[in-house]
Formats: structure tokens, sequence, C-alpha cells
């Protein structure tokens, strides 16, 4: 074996050691949680109670550009990567004016900080002037780096019903993604589910285990992944996509009496999702792989400690 081949491979075993040894930082700022990979700016959960729900952004690919955007001029409601929903009770939690319902933070602790992941707890109320909280739920938040092409937020949602609960017929609900033009099929990029469905007109109403979108910008592919873990409530959920950029797997828009969705008082809706922003395809980011891996991880919930309820 000459140097040079001698040199290459030290070089590479030397940068995956590095990637390795990756240093994830949470900071609170005001009324958000800054991240950092690396010293590199990832992503902030935000939960201002100016906005209807908390929510990240920007969610910065390994480029550095988010996938991610916000305040669109076609449907500007969709902030980033989100998780809210409207029509619940005569309220909405999902767009239009605060009165008409928010998602209110009540507490945001790091629970781990500056090693090889981040963990994040928060707990929120849903609340509306003049109407009784419909549902408190508890999140936990866990951001890792699996390599230096691939970023990774864990989302996992327990969501107590303190009332009986009624969800019309809605697409707009659970968690959802708004990507960056430039990666939308309009603007030439892939939006692909676990069957190979692509775009729109042959992936919107299937359930799949997980979609992926991306595109080129400049001389990058990159993109964003949300997979739905098998111990999910209503697993596998359809998908609510728009060609435009935007998908959410979500039941809510095909309730099964075509009109709402009832949940009983004291019910426990239990989510858990994972979150890949890579560079590359979703074949050459092993997209597929990755969900298999997630697919075998125990995720049993999170526990809601002090129930309304009790």
């Amino acid at each position: 074996m000459n140097k040079i081949s001698v040199f290459c491979i030290a070089f590479f075993l030397m940068s995956v050691s590095a990637f390795s040894q990756t240093k994830i930082n949470a900071i609170k700022v005001g009324d958000h949680i800054d991240i950092t990979i690396n010293k590199m700016f990832f992503t902030s959960y935000r939960y201002s109670k100016f906005e209807k729900y908390p929510y990240f952004y920007p969610v910065n690919a390994p480029s550095g550009s988010s996938v991610t955007s916000m305040r669109n001029g076609i449907w500007p409601h969709h902030s980033s990567l989100f998780f809210g929903c409207d029509d619940l009770n005569g309220g909405n939690f999902w767009n239009k004016e605060l009165q008409g319902g928010q998602i209110i933070s009540k507490r945001e602790e790091i629970l781990e900080n500056n090693g090889a992941r981040v963990v994040i707890e928060n707990d929120c109320e849903w609340e509306r002037p003049d109407a009784a909280s419909p549902i408190r739920d508890k999140r936990r938040i866990t951001i890792t780096a699996p390599s230096k092409e691939m970023f990774q937020i864990d989302f996992e949602i327990s969501l107590e019903m303190l009332i009986d609960v009624n969800i019309d017929k809605t697409n707009h609900s659970l968690f959802s993604a708004r990507m960056d033009p430039a990666l939308s099929v309009e603007n030439g990029g892939t939006m692909i589910d676990a069957n190979g469905a692509q775009g729109e007109k042959e992936n919107f109403g299937k359930p799949s285990p997980w979609m992926d979108c991306y595109g080129k910008r400049g001389s990058k592919i990159e993109g964003m992944a949300i997979m739905q873990h098998p111990s999910s409530s209503w697993y596998p959920a359809a998908w609510f996509t728009r060609d435009y950029g935007f998908m959410s797997p979500t039941p809510l828009y095909w309730p099964t009496d075509s009109v709402a969705t009832h949940i009983k008082k004291g019910e426990v809706l239990q989510f858990t999702y994972r979150v890949l922003v890579h560079s590359g395809t979703h074949e050459t980011a092993k997209i597929a792989e990755e969900f298999k891996k997630f697919e075998a991880e125990n995720h049993p919930g999170i526990v809601l400690k002090n129930s309304r309820l009790d």
C-alpha cells in the first residue's frame, strides 16, 4: 500500500472519529431554545406566547441552509416543523387568530446537554378563552447527529384528553412540515414514500411509515424525511401531501364515519416521530434502512405524571 493510500485511510478514520465525538449544545434564549451541532446552528425550538403553537425553525441541513420555510405567500400559517390541529371542539389550534385556540408552553426543560445528544421536555396546554381546555400534552425532543451528512430529531408526544374531544374532518392536523419551496416537487424536487409512490398524485391519502422530500439547491441535494414509529396511535397513518412542499401523517382527514374523530375524556394518544435532515437522495441517505433501525427501537411513550384526571 503506497503512502498516499495510507494517508487517505488515516484521514478518513480521523474524520469519522472526530464526528463520533460530536458535541450538541442547547441554550435557552428568551422564548426559544437554540441547538448547535459542533458549533453549527441547527435549529431553534420556539414557544412564544404570540404564536399558535411551538415549532422548530429553521431546520438547517448539513449545508447550513434550512430545509423548511416560514410565512410562505401561499398558506402562510404553515410554521416550518410543528404539531397542531384545527376544528377541535369548536376551536382552532392550527391557524387564524390566537383567540381561536393556542397550544401554550407551560414548562421547557433541557434534560441533557453538551454531549452526543440534547434532550428537551416541554409541557403544553391547549387553551382558548371561555372554553374548557381539551388537551394537555407532554413532549420529549431528542436531537442527535448520526453522521456529518444527517441530523436527527426524535419528537415524542403524549396527549391527554381532559374532556370529550370531537375533531371534525380536517387536513390541518398533527405533525406537519412545510418544506423550503426550492426543494418541493413543483420546483423539481422529489417527495417519495416507503412504497415508492412519488408526488401528491401518487402518495396523497396513502398509509406509509415514512415520507421523504428533497431537492437540489445550487450544487447540493438535501431534504428531510419524517418517520412514524409503530408504537404511535393510528400507525401507519395516511399522508396529507402537497406538491408545493407540505407533508403530514394524519388520519384525521379520513375519519371512520367520514365526518369526525371522537376521543373520550381520559384517553391518551401517543405519537413518536423521527425527523432526518439529510444530504443526498432517499437512496444515498439510506432512508429505508434508517427506518428499519427506528422500527426496531423501543419507544414506550411518555408517562404523563400528575394527570389532571387523577
